[in-house]
């Protein structure tokens, strides 16, 4: 195939449909939700959880690696427990800062300090458009949804799972198309699942292809994310922990991010809850040091709380933001970079999302995270993707990161437009004065989806609303995405990666 026909027609400038890609910064210190001695009060409680309870480790040769550095494990139990000494200093050699690498230079990210990362939507098992209704996740669905996540400036990577599961393709190969597409259609950071060593070794390996590298240099540049969800209450299981093993061997990236229900896979207080999450943080982030010390790994909150009149889960909540509030303080009294989400439970894209959605970015921003997943597209409690909700909410990520450049009011920045008002004087206006000419274009956020027009020009149009307005800019979106370039002796090694382990099999799907 050519690669015009790949690629698809190019039907408008869509870096100039709006505001420039960048990275944001946390301009300010983040909030504090609870004192110093609060937190101390939650870290020693999350140690005595690992030193007199102990955490299950399902994988017979993680608890060997445990045990040599002084775990305490007990005859053929899957329990390992920590000394509190043991967990402090396995965790002080995590890095407190890294670079991610992408497909090409200006896709590498700031992970750690004040730099603020946003994901989209991952591992939802459905997909809902406007026009079609919701369906099981598809790998038509997967492609589109991987190219609007491309196109949109404001997505910076997929760090958490394929946007929707393409369940057409069979589950033994199915991380090899999905990687395929994933570094064909986008060349911001990727992902993989952790669900048998073998998919890591494998999406590893197409990594290292698609990047051009070495293994030497892979090694040395983290170009490669994977969540690693412990199974709550206080137990990893074995494809986690092998994903733990391929990927910390590698110097890949690991979000070791405990799933806690408040009232349902932990207690009902939230500082309860955020005790049994910092535990199995704690372990988890630990265990990665066992395997490579100084390999990068970051502290993920998940926490939430269930609907307990349904036993449905809630995202978007008070709770939620206060729980990740309280686990960015954790992160930082740990030094480790710091793993949020935006979530919400709604069913459609309407106010309850967008509030929700706005709910959790609150908490996650101001609580210091560095890396926001589900950022964009998340919808049903992570039930269903959307790609009009995909849209609204690079909207909100847009105003959220022109929320947080830093305003200079300093004489040294001569924009305190003394020299406007005196031209304008009374009763005028600024429109036609060179001051605002010069900056009409870049000094304000620019909107996708909101709709600015007066009530007559609106109603002329048709009234559309968000959804509608959202519909069109994704279908355009996605009409307009063009393939990130790659070297055509580097995509056909790609390709014939996959082509080889697809001919062998896969992976074996009996986890």
């Amino acid at each position: 195939m050519s690669r015009a026909g790949r690629r698809g027609p190019r039907v408008r400038n869509l870096a100039a449909e709006q505001p420039a890609p960048r990275q944001p910064r946390l301009i300010r210190e983040p909030l504090r939700v609870v004192s110093d001695d609060e937190l101390e009060n939650i870290h020693r409680a999350s140690l005595r959880v690992l030193a007199e309870i102990g955490i299950d480790f399902l994988l017979p040769e993680a608890r060997r690696r445990l045990a040599d550095v002084g775990a305490t494990v007990t005859g053929d139990s899957a329990r390992v427990r920590f000394d509190p000494e043991l967990i402090e200093t396995l965790i002080s050699t995590a890095p407190s800062e890294f670079t991610l690498h992408g497909g090409a230079p200006a896709r590498d990210l700031h992970i750690g300090g004040d730099w603020i990362t946003f994901g989209c939507v991952a591992s939802a098992p459905n997909i809902a458009e406007r026009a079609t209704g919701r369906r099981a996740g598809d790998r038509k669905g997967f492609q589109d949804l991987t190219k609007l996540a491309h196109v949109l400036n404001p997505v910076h990577c997929f760090p958490g799972g394929y946007p929707v599961e393409p369940i057409d393709v069979h589950p033994s190969i199915r991380h090899l198309e999905a990687a395929w597409d994933g570094l064909t259609l986008s060349d911001k950071p990727n992902h993989v699942y952790s669900l048998g060593g073998q998919r890591n070794r494998d999406v590893i390996e197409m990594v290292r292809i698609a990047r051009g590298v070495s293994d030497v240099e892979l090694d040395d540049q983290p170009s490669l994310m994977s969540v690693i969800n412990a199974s709550s209450p206080l137990r990893y299981d074995l494809p986690m922990l092998e994903g733990i093993i391929e990927m910390a061997a590698r110097n890949q990236v690991l979000i070791i991010t405990p799933f806690t229900l408040a009232g349902a896979m932990a207690p009902i207080t939230i500082p309860g809850a955020i005790v049994q999450q910092n535990a199995e943080a704690l372990a988890g982030i630990a265990f990665v040091q066992v395997v490579n010390p100084g390999s990068p790994v970051m502290y993920g909150g998940f926490t939430s709380n269930v609907d307990m009149r349904s036993g449905s889960p809630a995202f978007g909540t008070p709770e939620y933001a206060k729980a990740a509030l309280l686990g960015g303080q954790l992160a930082r009294r740990y030094g480790l970079p710091y793993r949020s989400s935006g979530v919400s439970t709604s069913n459609a894209v309407d106010a309850q999302a967008g509030y929700e959605t706005m709910w959790a970015l609150m908490g996650a921003v101001l609580g210091g995270a560095n890396m926001i997943l589900h950022a964009a597209g998340w919808m049903e409690g992570g039930l269903h993707a959307s790609p009009e909700k995909m849209v609204v909410d690079a909207d909100l990520l847009n105003m959220v990161s022109t929320f947080l450049q830093p305003i200079d009011a300093s004489v040294e920045a001569l924009d305190l437009a003394v020299e406007a008002i005196v031209e304008v004087g009374p009763a005028g206006h600024f429109f036609a004065t060179q001051h605002t000419q010069d900056r009409y274009m870049s000094e304000f956020y620019s909107p996708l989806v909101s709709d600015w027009r007066n009530w007559e020009t609106w109603t002329e149009a048709g009234q559309p609303d968000a959804w509608e307005r959202a519909e069109r800019i994704a279908q355009m979106f996605i009409a307009g995405h063009v393939e990130p370039p790659m070297p055509e002796h580097r995509r056909a090694r790609l390709r014939d990666f996959v082509d080889r382990r697809i001919a062998e099999g896969g992976v074996p799907t009996d986890y």
